[in-house]
């Protein structure tokens, strides 16, 4: 029961009533138990082979089901040919621990080169806040790579006394942490989501010194963990499946440290949101920039590990610990884009491109772009002025194979929603294998438009859990929540959309029951989009929950749907009843 005050001295008291299960859910039921009271185990076994699309499932898989529905609604500690009633077929269908959207297993090949996967990547990773003025601390590492993320980020810069190695952001107010508490905490937490290879990126501002001091710590803290490469120069990077529980290293070659650097030009536009969530996935392309020539295309960005080609190469020599330790070395772009793109026959590298290099890349080299990812690594970075740590469109990144799409975890909003999306992926491993078009040959992203490839059709029936969630005047003090649903894609421009149920006023649980359909050009791509919002008539609809899920692992059928917060943490019992079909 919830009482809500009116205008001071008046009170208003609305009941929390379990909605009833919704009309296809009631048809599922009466067809499959046969028009009985009850659904046996067999009979549930046929309703998850035809509507649920689990033509593996078997009895035995219906049997827990309906045991552990029993054990959690009515406390049956032992199964005796049970059955379901509708409100237990209810139940189950609403779980999201026993019916979730996607399978939580690795399923992907793991067998095939490093190259040939999107990867987990965070930028900065070590930054508490925004990229000017917060703390640099191992806790935003740590709490990462239990997300799932398989690459972090570390800028390496003398201490103050000079002897020893710090991790900050250069140039900026940002306080240090040790290099040496960041590995320790890497060696700790690697594996706590994923046993799938954590790759840490470098940005070296070091003297030849401190880079053996950096290889002393790095083979001390991770011994055996390390991946050394058996040649300087690896010809294909090995695959996932090989390089379990491994970390690896990636950096350029090591240069000359260069105490003086040129000012380098800032970029003069303002970085803000809109919304609070973040701006729409069709708002998020990066603003045009006067043209610039094919040498320039890294931006001259401080963030970029390649931009600073100019500086001397140091005799390996001087830092061979160092440099032994590269699994992954990082190129350089000192001409036009299109040489540097080049593919070699007799070794692999990373190139890093700025969110607006990578767009004005795709204009004139799409293929050159796709070509290259098919063997090496690309790495795309936000742009300088993104100082309060937002982040931007993954998508283009991906539709031209870009492995390493780095983001700033800590920079909540929509942007950051997709890219937690596509990483629930493969069973939420931080490796999510390309497309197989992506690894042709003869790909071209700048085809024609596309065919549609199928339809995705969505049912978003009703919504619950908010009231075990949220204060119960947390949406309005004066009533219950109206709520409505945003649903849609975000992919390749084509399939690009959002729509939205109507409002149900005054409703902990609401009911939509309402269909929509989804043409897909690229669905192995699309992210299915979800956000619930409660509507305000005189400020802005308060956020109520969202989503991100690979359109690709989607299980057809009745399904449970988690819903997430802001920070894109799992809330404990909101969620969705929606159902998926490819028609």
């Amino acid at each position: 029961m919830g009482t809500y005050r009116m205008c001071g001295c008046f009170t208003r008291k609305f009941k929390i009533i379990e909605a009833a299960p919704p009309p296809d859910v009631i048809a599922a039921f009466e067809k499959y138990a046969e028009g009985g009271p009850q659904m046996t185990a067999e009979q549930l076994h046929r309703f998850l082979v035809d509507v649920q699309g689990q033509g593996g499932a078997k009895v035995s898989d219906a049997e827990e089901i309906l045991l552990q529905v029993l054990q959690k609604r009515h406390h049956m500690a032992k199964f005796r040919k049970h059955a379901l009633t509708l409100d237990d077929f209810h139940h189950y269908l609403f779980s999201a621990d026993l019916n979730p959207p996607i399978d939580n297993k690795v399923h992907h090949d793991m067998t095939a080169p490093l190259s040939h996967y999107f990867i987990y990547t965070g930028h900065n990773s070590y930054l508490t806040g925004n990229q000017l003025s917060s703390d640099c601390s191992d806790v935003p590492i740590i709490k990462a790579l239990k997300r799932g993320v398989r690459v972090v980020e570390l800028d390496l810069w003398p201490n103050s006394t000079k002897n020893d190695v710090d991790v900050l952001h250069g140039r900026t107010l940002t306080a240090p942490v040790e290099l040496i508490k960041c590995l320790k905490s890497i060696k700790e937490h690697a594996f706590s989501a994923s046993e799938y290879p954590v790759v840490i990126t470098l940005e070296d501002h070091l003297t030849p010194k401190l880079q053996a001091k950096v290889a002393q710590m790095v083979t001390q803290t991770f011994g055996k963990m390390l991946f050394r490469p058996e040649s300087e120069c690896l010809k294909e990077f090995p695959a996932p499946e090989d390089l379990k529980y491994k970390i690896l290293i990636s950096t350029k070659p090591p240069k000359e440290y260069l105490e003086a650097q040129t000012n380098k030009d800032k970029e003069k536009e303002k970085d803000s949101d809109d919304d609070v969530w973040g701006k729409e996935p069709t708002e998020l392309t990066a603003e045009q920039e006067d043209e610039k020539t094919d040498s320039d295309a890294s931006d001259n960005n401080q963030d970029d590990e390649d931009s600073d080609a100019f500086e001397p190469e140091v005799d390996s020599s001087r830092a061979p610990g160092y440099k032994s330790l590269i699994a992954i070395p990082g190129g350089k772009i000192t001409g036009r884009l299109k040489e540097a793109l080049k593919v070699e026959p007799d070794k692999v590298r990373r190139l890093s491109l700025s969110e607006q290099a990578l767009e004005k890349a795709t204009v004139s080299y799409g293929t050159d772009l796709v070509r290259f990812t098919q063997k090496n690594f690309l790495r795309i970075y936000p742009k300088g002025t993104r100082f309060n740590s937002s982040n931007y469109k993954p998508q283009i990144g991906w539709m031209h194979g870009a492995q390493m799409i780095a983001f700033n975890m800590q920079g909540y909003g929509r942007s950051l929603w997709l890219m937690q999306g596509m990483f629930r992926a493969n069973g939420g491993c931080g490796y999510v294998k390309k497309p197989d078009f992506l690894m042709n040959v003869d790909a071209n992203s700048e085809r024609a438009k596309l065919p549609v490839k199928k339809r995705l059709r969505v049912k978003v029936y009703m919504g619950d859990g908010w009231h075990l969630d949220f204060k119960h005047t947390h949406f309005d003090t004066y009533s219950p929540p109206d709520f409505y649903t945003k649903v849609g894609i975000a992919g390749v421009p084509d399939d690009e959309i959002m729509k939205k149920t109507k409002i149900k006023e005054d409703n902990w649980t609401p009911v939509w029951d309402e269909e929509f359909t989804f043409p897909l050009t690229v669905p192995e791509l699309a992210l299915l989009r979800v956000e619930v919002h409660e509507y305000d008539m005189s400020e802005k609809d308060d956020f109520a929950g969202q989503t991100c899920l690979p359109v690709s692992e989607l299980k057809q059928g009745i399904r449970a749907v988690p819903l997430f917060d802001r920070k894109g943490e799992k809330l404990n019992s909101t969620r969705l009843l929606m159902r998926f079909d490819f028609v």
